[in-house]
């Protein structure tokens, strides 16, 4: 009778562990560089993305686009699909759904989060999200109207919100801010603009719960320590975690460790920015992440390497020319534990 009740509390006691074990969250950014299908919408500028179009964008070029994409993403975590992906440069909802269709990631049974942007080029942000492990809420955009420009049209941030693992809501903000075309002194404040923007959305939840768990994420076109990303929003390197509506720069190190995203003339430049508010980081008893989290995914296969042998990311195009790589941008990751 005694080794039967032994062999219950031995079984209840596993089950209760592991009922506990720890759970990791890989979530990831990925700007991917013109994810663009052959049709030709005539609201957008997208005549290069088509077979007659200058880039001689074919049904075999897209598909060859989607499979390399896959490849990447489902690479990123050698032990688990990524749980929550950001992207941007992506054109609608069709090829999102080429996306997760493909065989490397179909298995992960992704759901989307998406709106289309007045963004001339017809390119939109996008969450993709397990729908095992994170629970969708709703997502809504901030829209970015430049008053004095009013016929500048960008890309929208998208903002989802959902529940992570158990019972954790997380507010998600994919960005890509209007580029550097023209210089990046010239171009500066539209970037600024923006980040003032998302500045008021983050301040907002904020008010409502100063604990609110938040993840940034995007190509910002400026780099960690740009007045858009340091001083406008506000987020930055400092590691007191004391005030929990703080919001830390996951990659801002890496920048000053001459780390990078994508490579200019080369030169290294972080574009693609992770951001937490310090709620994710100073809390220990729900999701949490730390101040070294921050990864940038350049595995060899997805690099070329230039004649100064340099590794940066093997691109798809370089202006006209095809190359029939991944993208120009490095996909940059971090793990939430739980």
């Amino acid at each position: 009778m005694l080794k039967k009740l032994l062999f219950v509390l031995m079984v209840a006691l596993i089950a209760f562990s592991c009922s506990k074990e720890k759970k990791e969250y890989t979530i990831a950014f990925y700007n991917v560089e013109n994810l663009f299908d052959t049709l030709n919408d005539p609201n957008t500028r997208d005549d290069d993305f088509t077979p007659e179009g200058k880039l001689e964008y074919t049904a075999a070029r897209y598909q060859k686009k989607l499979v390399n994409l896959s490849s990447v993403l489902s690479s990123i975590d050698k032990n688990n699909f990524p749980a929550i992906i950001g992207l941007c440069e992506v054109e609608n909802r069709s090829v999102l759904e080429a996306l997760i269709s493909q065989e490397k990631l179909k298995s992960a049974d992704y759901g989307i989060a998406h709106t289309e942007s007045p963004d001339g080029r017809g390119i939109d942000c996008a969450l993709l999200y397990q729908k095992n492990k994170f629970k969708y809420l709703s997502h809504d955009i901030i829209g970015i109207h430049f008053p004095d420009e009013p016929n500048y049209k960008t890309r929208d941030i998208l903002h989802v919100e959902g529940i992570l693992g158990s019972n954790d809501t997380l507010h998600l903000f994919v960005n890509h801010w209007p580029s550097r075309i023209g210089g990046t002194e010239k171009s500066e404040k539209n970037r600024v603009f923006v980040a003032e923007q998302l500045k008021i959305a983050v301040d907002k939840l904020q008010e409502k719960n100063p604990n609110a768990k938040i993840i940034i994420m995007g190509d910002f076109n400026d780099e960690p320590n740009n007045k858009s990303a340091e001083e406008i929003l506000a987020a930055t390197n400092n590691k007191d975690t004391s005030n929990p509506e703080a919001l830390y720069n996951l990659m801002y190190d890496l920048k000053i460790n001459g780390k990078g995203t994508y490579n200019y003339k080369g030169d290294w430049n972080m574009l693609d920015n992770l951001i937490v508010s310090n709620s994710l980081i100073s809390n220990t008893k729900g999701l949490h992440t730390n101040h070294q989290a921050g990864k940038i995914y350049n595995a060899d296969w997805i690099c070329h390497k230039t004649p100064k042998g340099i590794l940066v990311p093997n691109r798809t195009y370089a202006g006209p020319k095809y190359f029939g790589g991944y993208s120009d941008h490095f996909p940059v990751y971090f793990q939430l534990n739980n």
